[in-house]
């Protein structure tokens, strides 16, 4: 059975969202194409950053509506990669807190996709 290994976001410019990723994933992107990068994010799935005005069908005019999920992470993973983010002046959308599903917060790229990191695993949790 098949199953998704990859999600492509478009994006205005693919060297502004390719270097934020990098920094905020702490490394380059495996391949890079004029107007199109890639990062591994695990063994088994990747995600793809393309130029909205690139792809073939051509992309819908509004884009940005998702949110990409980091949740293999840990409470204290959370608080730390939040205080990186802040560094590297990544707009925070959500401040750190307990929701219902997790501890989380959320940011967003230079496009406007959300970017939420969460530890869903409660059982530890104060």
């Amino acid at each position: 059975m098949f199953k998704p290994n990859s999600v492509i976001i478009y994006v205005k410019d693919a060297n502004i969202s390719a270097n934020f990723y990098t920094k905020i994933l702490g490394r380059p992107p495996i391949e890079t194409y004029p107007g199109f990068a890639v990062f591994l994010l695990n063994d088994n799935f990747v995600l793809g950053i393309q130029e909205a005005a690139e792809i073939t069908p051509k992309a819908p005019n509004h884009y940005g509506g998702f949110e990409l999920s980091f949740s293999d992470v840990t409470k204290n993973d959370v608080d730390e990669i939040y205080a990186a983010w802040k560094k590297l002046d990544v707009k925070i959308e959500l401040e750190p807190q307990m929701l219902e599903f997790g501890y989380t917060f959320v940011g967003n790229d230079p496009d406007g996709h959300r970017l939420r990191v969460c530890a869903t695993d409660t059982s530890n949790f104060e």
